[in-house]
């Protein structure tokens, strides 16, 4: 399923629950995975050379994840990005789009949704 030539996916949210079921998920698909409690903490720790792809939760309490974003494609990283929100409204999925981020994904996640955006990182799909 996943060919990231050992890459991780990385996953940034707040949320430990989230962060865990998440994390339980992509390794039962056989992804490799890292995780990250916030933006900062993701900013300060994350090796971007042994990531493939970002999934980020919009709504955190010190960046939000279009900041995050905005923050790495303004340091020139192009990472695929899925972005996690309960309320898709018209502009974030404007911004998202003008970032560049892949995939928009609404909660509760589909997780065949978020597994597809995770074997095709690359592939622009924003509902």
């Amino acid at each position: 399923m996943y060919d990231g030539a050992h890459r991780k996916v990385a996953v940034v949210d707040d949320d430990d629950a989230v962060r865990d079921s998440l994390q339980f998920l992509l390794e039962a698909a056989g992804v490799p995975v890292v995780t990250y409690g916030s933006a900062a903490q993701f900013l300060n720790e994350a090796a971007i050379n042994d990531i493939s792809c970002l999934v980020v939760d919009q709504h955190m309490p010190d960046k939000t994840g279009l900041q995050l974003v905005s923050c790495l494609r303004r340091r020139g990283t192009m990472l695929p990005v899925a972005l996690i929100t309960g309320s898709p409204s018209a502009d974030l999925l404007r911004l998202a789009a003008e970032l560049g981020i892949a995939r928009v994904l609404e909660k509760p996640l589909d997780d065949e949704m978020l597994l597809q955006f995770i074997d095709s990182p690359g592939q622009v799909s924003c509902p």
